[in-house]
This record gives C-alpha cells, sequence and structure tokens, in this order.
C-alpha cells in the first residue's frame, strides 16, 4: 500500500487526497473486520464439533488468534502505515521476550 503524499498548496487537491486515502483505509478496516469477524466464527464452529480432537482444535485456535493479531495490528493500529517503525519494533521486541519466556518456561517444565 503505497502513501504518497500530495505536496501541492492547494487546499482542494489536498482534501481530495484525504478523502480517497480515508475511503482506502476504511475499505482495509472493513473488510478486515469481517474476516475476524469470520474467523471467530470458525473458531467457535472448531469447539462445537465433536468431529475435532483436541490435538487438532487446540493449535487450530491459537493459529487463528495470531492471525487476528496480525489484522489488528497492521489494520486497526495501522502499523501499515509509513512512520510507526519505532513502535512496531517495540512490538515485535516484546513479542520475542514473551515467546523467549514461554520457551523457557516450557523447557525448565518438561524437562
Amino acid at each position: 500500500m503505497a502513501t504518497n503524499q500530495s505536496s501541492s498548496r492547494n487546499p482542494k487537491v489536498d482534501l481530495a487526497y484525504r478523502k480517497k486515502k480515508n475511503a482506502e483505509d476504511m475499505r482495509y478496516q472493513v473488510i478486515s473486520f469481517a474476516l475476524m469477524i469470520f474467523l471467530t466464527l470458525v473458531a467457535f464452529f472448531a469447539v462445537y464439533n465433536e468431529d475435532f480432537t483436541g490435538w487438532f482444535t487446540v493449535p487450530f485456535i491459537i493459529l487463528l488468534a495470531v492471525v487476528q493479531v496480525v489484522f489488528q495490528l497492521y489494520y486497526f493500529m495501522h502499523m501499515n502505515h509509513k512512520g510507526h517503525d519505532v513502535p512496531a519494533m517495540f512490538l515485535y521486541s516484546g513479542l520475542a521476550v514473551g515467546l523467549l519466556t514461554v520457551l523457557a518456561f516450557l523447557t525448565i517444565v518438561w524437562w
């Protein structure tokens, strides 16, 4: 998604650009919201269906949760826009520390 910013001094051109950009962002947000609702319904169906075992259901729900977190970060928190490099670095650093902590505790418990 290119974010070419208008640099003209004409306010009407800038307003038209902002309207177009906002409409595009809103479309992406609505699409990602609909996908998140669909993924939530799929997760409910996976739990409701008795044919699926726990060995399938739990990793499947975790996978759906990871996909929803990506949608949240990139579309609702606007991490896909330019200028969000430092917050993204802190988010990914926190994610890495959290995953390493969980991995360390799992390793301690299992061995």
